[in-house]
């Protein structure tokens, strides 16, 4: 487990991280979000992991190359980076920083290479923990289906048992992170469209935000 003394310094942004299985529609929720709060003059820096930067995209277009503990490496290696490159200096800014994929996601794609749980979390140690995790999860069918709908973008996503494995492997990485101290939000994707998901992680911030300010007063 974390130490106090592996954490990292606290900044005066606030990172929301966003996971979930392929086709739950995280990255319409977080396109959205960051519209919404971008529109009410909230300062807002939007991105996603892996990144847009060379590792990351190494990393993203590599799945059927990269297996196993070398991926797991790509990965943890692009977080890191992106975290002292981009997220943390627009956290140091103020800024809300909304991001597409997190720990959650190596937890369960790892763990789907058959990587443990405590294998990823070396390789992610140190990482900036989030103000908010909010995991997206939902019936396995009605996300396959949308996954089968807009197609799988890695090896992962185009297995056939993809939807069924990632919505169990999510449900156990909900409780690892709470059990490292993470707060941990889950909404149900099964029913409700994207703007109403959208909606509610909204509020989730807003309810983080206040208590952060509430604590510095």
């Amino acid at each position: 487990m974390t130490s106090l003394f592996d954490e990292p310094r606290r900044l005066p942004g606030t990172l929301i991280t966003l996971d979930g299985p392929g086709g739950v529609g995280k990255s319409t929720a977080a396109k959205l979000v960051a519209e919404t709060l971008t529109a009410a003059g909230v300062p807002v820096h939007a991105t996603v992991q892996p990144s847009r930067a060379p590792l990351g995209e190494l990393a993203r277009h590599g799945t059927d190359t990269f297996r196993g503990m070398a991926l797991a490496c790509l990965c943890a290696a692009d977080r890191h980076h992106q975290l002292d490159a981009e997220i943390k200096p627009a956290l140091r800014d103020g800024q809300i920083v909304i991001c597409d994929r997190y720990v959650a996601s190596s937890l369960v794609l790892q763990g789907l290479d058959g990587l443990s749980a405590e294998t990823v979390w070396q390789l992610n140690h140190g990482v900036y923990r989030p103000d908010l995790s909010v995991i997206l999860n939902g019936d396995p069918a009605v996300i396959d289906h949308r996954l089968r709908t807009r197609g799988g973008h890695s090896r992962f996503e185009r297995a056939e048992d993809n939807s069924d494995m990632e919505s169990g492997l999510y449900v156990h990485a909900v409780v690892d992170l709470q059990a490292k101290g993470w707060l941990v939000e889950t909404l149900d994707c099964t029913t409700d469209d994207a703007a109403t998901i959208a909606a509610r992680i909204v509020s989730l911030i807003h309810r983080v935000i206040e208590e952060k300010i509430a604590v510095c007063r």
